[in-house]
């Protein structure tokens, strides 16, 4: 399979990357729906809950608390599926990364061409006058972070209840619909709107990798059931070799 995917690859001059939180659990961020993930461990509230627009307005106290203490992972780092998607974007190949991602790691690995459909930690403003904020500013604040204006500073990471952001659902759409390749990652496709994009697609290489099956393994030209960063990885090592090869 391994092999089929990388010749795949090879073939293809118009990949896009749609990812989510799988993308991100091999480099230590636990995701929100399997075994072990944010869902099921024990709060006050329930995380749906805590991470509504409705109790962000109501309780920012204990909003910004779980955000800190389960949302934050300041110390990770890009694992082997965000350098090999770096790499392909680099050799003109992968045209799009459209993850379902908060934490930036697609861009500290390098890629450039990235839309964050639910948002992103590094990117924090005042809901009075819109003054931007850095994710340490919000990490080292007490209580709530309160702008330079008396404003509450809000994270751009997209709560429940709150609808995407309608230009990068559009041009995720648009790079979807024109993709000759069309490689899913890490995700179980059950979070909508979001999982409606796979709907744009209108290729002959669907590939679907993740742990689990999903909904849409039976529209797949190829499904792989192995972490994305195994499987990117040594994908990314086969291509070296043959750069090697070929120089």
């Amino acid at each position: 399979m391994l092999e089929k995917l990388r010749k795949m690859i090879e073939e293809s001059e118009n990949i896009v990357f749609f990812g989510g939180a799988g993308v991100s659990t091999e480099s230590g961020i636990p995701d929100f729906r399997s075994v072990d993930g944010l869902y099921h461990q024990r709060y006050k509230y329930p995380p749906e809950t805590i991470l509504s627009h409705s109790f962000f307005m109501k309780c920012p106290d204990e909003f910004y608390q779980f955000y800190r203490e389960k949302m934050l992972f300041t110390d990770a780092k890009p694992n082997k599926a965000h350098l090999a998607l770096a790499d392909l974007e680099q050799r003109g190949k992968l045209k799009a990364v459209v993850t379902q991602n908060i934490d930036g790691l697609h861009q500290a690995a390098g890629s450039k061409n990235v839309f964050e459909l639910h948002g992103s930690v590094h990117r924090n403003f005042c809901m009075v006058c819109g003054k931007p904020y850095r994710l340490e500013d919000i990490k080292h604040a007490k209580g709530v972070p309160h702008c330079s204006c008396g404003g509450m500073i809000k994270p751009d990471v997209v709560l429940y209840e709150e609808p995407l952001n309608d230009e990068t659902m559009r041009r995720s759409a648009e790079y979807i619909s024109k993709a000759d390749m069309l490689i899913i990652g890490g995700t179980s496709l059950v979070v909508y709107p979001a999982a409606g994009l796979i709907n744009y697609y209108r290729g002959k290489k669907l590939v679907l990798i993740n742990k689990s099956k999903s909904p849409a393994d039976r529209r797949a030209h190829l499904a792989i059931y192995e972490p994305i960063g195994e499987v990117l990885g040594k994908v990314y090592n086969g291509l070296r070799k043959l750069d090697n090869k070929t120089a």
